[in-house]
């Protein structure tokens, strides 16, 4: 019988794969640990994802981005046997570790990457203040100056006078359509 060369008390593991990869390797995963029986051992895999704004076409979307590329969360037991099972599925490169030994990552880690995925509504930053000069960078005034005159935090929106066939006109924006001029 082998000697298990590892700590087997549960833990969280970060396994390092190829870019791009985070999601079929963690699917591979919960997949193996359905079909091998490994359930008492392998947890789960997760891809930790945060929502975020982006406009897109002039058009305000939330999307999923991946807060660690190029790496997976494995819940798990480490033995020779499941060292084995994650080191061997496709896509991973390895475990995050001193040497040749996997460091779990730490409960508190854990807790900051769960409450950071957790985020139901993504947060508007808005680092303007009225008054500034900013470029339109999206959208049907694109490529205009204009001067911010209000500014919504709860709704990320921007009102910027706009100088339109020589008069002053007044635009809603949303504070990722512009940019600071930089002097």
């Amino acid at each position: 019988m082998a000697v298990n060369r590892y700590d087997d008390t549960r833990a969280w593991y970060a396994i390092s794969t190829y870019s791009g990869y985070e999601d079929k390797v963690a699917e591979s995963i919960n997949q193996r640990v359905d079909s091998v029986d490994f359930a008492n051992v392998i947890f789960g895999a997760m891809v930790p994802k945060e929502k975020q704004i982006e406009i897109k076409n002039g058009k305000r979307r939330i999307t999923d981005k991946k807060i660690f590329q190029g790496y997976v969360l494995v819940d798990m037991r480490l033995s020779d046997a499941t060292w084995y099972i994650i080191r061997n599925t496709p896509g991973v490169t390895g475990f995050v570790g001193t040497g040749t030994q996997p460091t779990p990552v730490s409960e508190k880690e854990i807790e900051k990457i769960k409450k950071r995925m957790g985020v139901e509504d993504p947060k508007f930053t808005v680092n303007y203040s009225v008054g500034e000069v900013i470029t339109v960078t999206d959208g049907p005034f694109k490529g205009f100056e204009g001067t911010i005159s209000e500014i919504d935090q709860n709704k990320g929106k921007l009102k910027v006078m706009v100088s339109m066939f020589g008069r002053e006109t007044a635009v809603e924006l949303d504070a990722l359509q512009v940019k600071k001029i930089e002097d």
